[in-house]
């Protein structure tokens, strides 16, 4: 008999004495059994508030968790599919805790019901029987229902044989990804655009190896393909491509600008300049180009044994958890100016983090990065204390007098943030901070025919928001080119 009990059903992972020296996944997803166990926890509750509260793609959660518990797996996956573009991706990074498991009623006297996991575990199971050659990929976007439209047949023409109308899509990020997919199912003719060599935004380049394998991705990013996206590589908007030529002489009738939010925000502390301090970005970029090669591993910080995460959010985690896996170090701390009770990184991630053998060093705030030869020896930092909550009720650091001190490391990672590369927009309105100014309702920048949405407006925020503004954006096309 089935155990359903209110702890649920805990995915095993690697040891930590063993995952660090590895770039291995550390979740080792479920097994048939244990998925089926924890489905049957599911409540199926009337109101679903892990999809209307929790979820900002609205995927069918009950539905989909339901059809686990019947052994039909290839249904519940179709069912994700209807909703999300990277079901495999969102099952491993979404965080969770803050959406849908976070508002599922069995958390309110024990255990949520793993989500999150259920979703990796149908989407892994759909890739292992496509790729083992027992069925099909079924490349059919249901998105052409949701808007209305007709659909596309393959040779790029609507079902009464007029041309598709032409969309292009800046960024091949979640927001990018799900738009693409949904005007493609709509019917539209969708061209991708990203400046990295290999599609996935942040995705790609900006999350371990360990908490999202390449092939994970690459196989979500395959399906979009085989559907009639084209992704063209290696092409940089206001370089390689403007809106004035995509909308000019390439033909396109609407643009949608996805590109996220990839430049990197600096301490703005004397010695950044020193070899040695990089940016969270181009960190976890190299990181993950590296691979298990160890060398190419120890040149994305030749010779770094003492390793300073500067920043609290994921991140930060990210970070912190590549740099204890690089052959040689030695010591990795993670320095962030409040309290443990206050940073934003997923808790499962913290505590990893720290099961690994991260150092984190709170209430402390850096002031200078010391350097000799032009190479970082140290980095200077100043004890903080938290204020009186204000009227939002958050608490501000502020210095402790005669409190400075000098940790000792010989190398500095920048993760406090980041903004929006927007540079080459024609015309299209930026903030002071790089974000691109849209119409709240319909994500319509102030130029006709383009769209923006995700984390290149907001600024940095999760993979399923992105998504959900990619989906969004792309009814707004429709409906504008519809006109």
């Amino acid at each position: 008999m089935i155990n359903l009990s209110k702890s649920g059903t805990r995915m095993p992972v690697q040891a930590p004495e063993d995952r660090i020296h590895n770039i291995n996944e550390v979740a080792e997803g479920f097994t048939e059994e244990m998925a089926v166990r924890e489905a049957l926890r599911c409540l199926q509750c009337r109101e679903h508030p892990c999809m209307t509260e929790g979820c900002p793609v609205s995927n069918h959660i009950p539905d989909f968790i339901r059809k686990i518990t019947e052994g039909e797996y290839e249904e519940a996956y179709q069912i994700l599919t209807e909703t999300t573009v990277l079901p495999a991706v969102c099952g491993r990074v979404c965080p969770k805790y803050l959406q849908c498991e976070g508002n599922c009623v069995r958390g309110e006297k024990g255990r949520s019901v793993a989500i999150g996991s259920l979703e990796r575990f149908v989407a892994d199971l759909h890739r292992k029987r496509v790729l083992a050659g027992e069925i099909e990929e079924k490349t059919a976007a249901c998105s052409a229902e949701e808007t209305g439209s007709e659909g596309t047949a393959a040779s790029g023409k609507t079902t009464d044989g007029a041309a598709a109308k032409k969309v292009a899509v800046i960024g091949s990020g979640p927001a990018g990804l799900a738009c693409a997919k949904d005007l493609s199912g709509a019917g539209y003719d969708v061209t991708v655009f990203t400046r990295e060599s290999t599609p996935g935004g942040v995705l790609a380049y900006g999350i371990p190896v360990f908490r999202l394998p390449e092939e994970v991705l690459r196989f979500e990013v395959d399906g979009l393909s085989a559907a009639g996206v084209k992704i063209e590589t290696e092409k940089e908007l206001g370089k390689d491509i403007t809106i004035d030529t995509l909308m000019g002489e390439m033909g396109f009738s609407a643009v949608f600008i996805g590109n996220g939010a990839g430049r990197s925000m600096g301490l703005g502390i004397p010695g950044t300049d020193l070899s040695g301090v990089i940016s969270a970005a181009d960190f976890l970029d190299g990181l993950n180009a590296a691979g298990e090669d160890k060398e190419k591993l120890d040149s994305v910080l030749p010779g770094a044994k003492t390793i300073a995460i500067i920043g609290g959010g994921n991140v930060a985690m990210d970070a912190c958890r590549f740099a204890v896996r690089i052959p040689g170090a030695e010591k990795v701390s993670v320095v962030y100016r409040r309290s443990v009770k206050e940073m934003p990184a997923d808790p499962a991630e913290l505590a990893e983090a720290m099961e690994e053998g991260v150092e984190f060093i709170y209430l402390t705030a850096p002031l200078e990065v010391l350097g000799e030869g032009g190479k970082v020896t140290g980095l200077k930092c100043q004890k903080m204390e938290l204020s009186e909550p204000d009227a939002s009720g958050r608490r501000k650091p502020v210095p402790v007098e005669g409190s400075e001190f000098t940790l000792a490391v010989d190398a500095v990672v920048e993760a406090i943030g980041s903004s929006s590369d927007n540079d080459g927009l024609d015309g299209v309105a930026v903030s002071d901070r790089g974000y691109i100014i849209v119409d709240a309702d319909t994500l319509a920048t102030g130029r006709a025919g383009v769209f923006a949405g995700g984390d290149t407006v907001t600024g940095p925020k999760t993979v399923i928001a992105a998504m959900g503004a990619g989906r969004r954006a792309a009814r707004e096309i429709d409906a504008y080119l519809k006109k």
